[in-house]
Parts: C-alpha cells; sequence; structure tokens
C-alpha cells in the first residue's frame, strides 16, 4: 500500500494485484472461499461490537477497513496464525483510541466475550441452535484472570496491527461524498422529500454493506468511486432519475470502474446468502478462533478425501 505521506485527505491506500491474489492465509493453506466467509464473519463481529459500544459508523468502519488491511498480503497476517476475533477486537480498540470517542480495555473485552458466547444470537442463525430467551450471565462473565490474560492479548495483537499496517491508521470514507455528490446532482434539496430522504438512505445502506463485502471493496477502490456507485445503484432500486449523460465522470469515475462496483454492490446480497446456506449445511458456524479454524480445516480434508 502507498505510504501515507502521498495521499490526499480523500484518498486511501490501496492494494496492489499481487497482495489480492496471494494473502498469507491462502499460503498457509487456507482456501479463497473459507478466507472470504472468516473475513465476513470477523466484519460482521466488528460491526456488531461496535453497535454495542455504541460508537458511530465512522469510527466502525474504519475498523473494518484496518482488519481487512492486516490480513491483506503475503506480508500480512494470517486467519490460521491470528484468529480473527481477536484482530477484529484490537482493531474496534484502535480505532475508537485515535476517535473522539476512545473505548476502554474493559468495554471491548466484555463486548467481546458476550458476542462470542452461547447467549449471543449474532452467529446462531447460521446453525440450528437457538440462543436462550435469558442468557446465563455466568456465559460471557470475563473474570478478573481472563480480563488481564484477554488484556495483553489485546495490546499485543494491537501493536502486530499496527506494524503490519505500517501504522497507516488513515481511512477516507465516501459517506460524506455520497450525499454532497447527490446535493451536486440535484437530487437531495435543502429542504429533503421523501423520495430524496429515501435515495439518501439506500445510497448509505450500500456504503455499509460495501464494507462487509468479501472483494474489499473499500481497500480496492477510492472513496469517489464507491461514493458514484452507491448513489447509482440505489437510484435504480429507488427509481430516481438522474442525468442522462455520464454524469459519473464528473467525479472522475470511468465506465469500466463504475460497472464492476455495481455489480459488486448488486451481488452482496446473494453471496451472503450463499455464505449462511453452506454454514447451515455443515450445522456449524465460522470459524473465528485458530483450534476452530484448525477442527474445519481437517473436516474439510476429511469431506476431500
Amino acid at each position: 500500500m502507498a505510504p501515507a505521506s502521498q495521499l490526499s485527505t480523500l484518498s486511501n491506500p490501496l492494494v496492489s494485484v499481487e497482495q489480492l491474489s496471494n494473502s498469507s492465509s491462502q499460503l498457509d493453506g487456507v482456501s479463497v472461499d473459507l478466507e472470504h466467509s472468516i473475513r465476513y464473519a470477523g466484519a460482521q463481529l466488528t460491526q456488531a461490537a461496535g453497535v454495542l459500544l455504541r460508537l458511530p459508523q465512522e469510527i466502525i468502519a474504519q475498523a473494518i477497513i484496518t482488519l481487512n488491511r492486516f490480513y491483506i498480503g503475503p506480508e500480512g497476517g494470517s486467519v490460521r496464525t491470528h484468529a480473527v476475533q481477536d484482530v477484529s477486537a484490537a482493531s474496534v480498540y484502535l480505532a475508537s483510541k485515535i476517535s473522539r470517542l476512545p473505548q476502554s480495555p474493559r468495554s471491548v473485552l466484555n463486548v467481546y466475550a458476550y458476542l462470542l458466547s452461547s447467549a449471543s444470537p449474532l452467529f446462531h442463525p447460521l446453525t440450528s441452535a437457538t440462543p436462550p430467551g435469558s442468557p446465563e450471565p455466568s456465559s460471557y462473565y470475563l473474570s478478573e484472570g481472563a480480563y488481564q490474560s484477554s488484556r495483553t492479548n489485546l495490546f499485543t495483537t494491537e501493536s502486530l496491527i499496527l506494524r503490519c499496517i505500517a501504522y497507516t491508521t488513515h481511512v477516507s470514507l465516501p459517506h460524506h461524498l455520497a450525499l454532497t455528490y447527490l446535493q451536486t446532482l440535484g437530487v437531495l434539496p435543502s429542504d429533503p422529500t421523501h423520495t430524496s430522504k429515501a435515495l439518501a438512505k439506500r445510497t448509505l445502506e450500500h456504503l455499509n454493506t460495501a464494507l462487509l463485502s468479501p472483494q474489499i471493496l473499500y481497500l480496492t477502490h477510492q472513496p469517489p468511486a464507491l461514493a458514484v456507485a452507491a448513489i447509482y445503484v440505489a437510484a435504480k432500486e429507488v427509481e430516481v432519475k438522474l442525468a442522462e449523460n455520464e454524469w459519473w465522470e464528473v467525479f472522475d469515475v470511468d465506465r469500466e470502474e463504475l460497472g464492476f462496483l455495481v455489480v459488486a454492490l448488486r451481488s452482496m446480497d446473494g453471496w451472503v446468502k450463499q455464505d449462511i446456506g453452506q454454514w447451515k449445511a455443515r450445522k456449524r458456524s465460522c470459524p473465528l478462533t485458530i483450534a476452530e479454524l484448525e477442527k474445519e480445516l481437517v473436516g474439510r480434508e476429511e469431506e476431500g478425501g
């Protein structure tokens, strides 16, 4: 990725083709589809943790992008040696630390203790298990000894992330850009209508969904392109007519890039359903720890044999 000093405030460091095709996880024997599932589960976990910590979406998005940056390329981390649940927690802690709403290690770890417990509803839809109506608090209680151990691991993982991403914590998001573009296009007036509100809402929803994409769109495309693609898809869904000419070129986005991103955004729903379906068929949820991943790899090897 490009050094932060070469970036403007509206751009992000992007990954190379080599980094996309040769991740450390794949070199460690993790298949591409399994890696995508784990990254998606990690992004889901990060999003849920941010919501429970009452963090704004801006900080949650930064945490998800940091998580994905860590696992990119042969020089990045591997899900086989660095559990996604640990990297997720450290990413949330790091993103909040450099924001206006820093979270304490105890707050972050308590939230993750709950989300990873049997009381959490987060990953139960992927299995046949049903979380109890009144979960037992002891199932997600973090003892003092467990807290001290987890706290040490949190700090260690945070340091590892920073070294791996070369301390590039800068993240530029497309959300505000998208709203500005909508105003420029004349479809988001100062006195919003029901339709313009729906268009803006749907645009932001697509940008948030893109954070979970296995194609890691925020690491392969700059914010202006993401904003334009989200507007394009949202306008089609809400049935709002935009300028007849190639308006995206005004925002320095070419047709080829726009086409790729539109397909990626529209295919996200189908990919998620497919991912949920495969784990339901296996009657287990996506592995979030190293032990669970090793068990999954052994099971797949036996199935293949």
